[in-house]
């Protein structure tokens, strides 16, 4: 089951993940983690602050993985691109719409009024947009047609999971998983 802070940390990724940031409050977060309440300052001398920091860089960096799982083994980049975008609308549905990304969640929430879980959401971005930059490349883009493609995964994933979220929904994810791949053709088409 993980130690404590373990259980901690996953019990608020799941809990921000689905109710945000603010919609999270730290007695829902050690009953899920079942942990003691004095475990939460135990581990987290900040607080709730210090402690959604933390799920924030390491949930971001989980998702990392999810190119290296979903795009890198794709027997080319726009079939890589297709099954990104139906494993996050399986997970979705399979989820009853509450599982997407906790980071963009976060993100959202707090851009304007807290500036160090802002900053552990850009560092999260920035970390996704270069390790996508590296996974196309490998494809064989130029690093800058990488990046724009990067970016493009990106920001249509995110809007797309509010969308989905919203309308209960899955058709914005494949719409948005549509418009990647034309993407990505385009940029293979003009790096030949």
């Amino acid at each position: 089951m993980g130690n404590t802070k373990e259980r901690i940390l996953d019990a608020s990724a799941e809990l921000f993940r689905r109710n945000g940031y603010t919609g999270t409050g730290l007695k829902q977060i050690v009953t899920a983690a079942n942990a003691p309440f004095g475990s939460i300052y135990h581990f987290f001398p900040g607080g709730k602050e210090q402690l959604g920091e933390e799920v924030v860089r390491s949930s971001g960096m989980t998702y990392v993985q999810l190119f290296d799982a979903l795009i890198a083994p794709a027997p080319d980049v726009v079939s890589g691109i297709e099954t990104f975008f139906t494993a996050a609308a399986d997970t979705l549905v399979e989820t009853g719409y509450a599982d997407a990304c906790p980071i963009a969640t976060v993100a959202l929430e707090v851009a304007s009024t807290n500036e160090p879980l802002r900053r552990a959401t850009a560092d999260v971005f920035t970390a996704w947009i270069a390790a996508g930059t590296e996974g196309f490349a490998r494809f064989g883009l130029s690093r800058e047609a990488a990046r724009r493609l990067t970016i493009c995964l990106v920001t249509s994933l995110e809007g797309a999971f509010v969308l989905c979220r919203s309308l209960r929904d899955t058709e914005a994810l494949k719409v948005a998983g549509d418009v990647v791949a034309a993407a990505a053709r385009a940029e293979l088409a003009a790096s030949s």
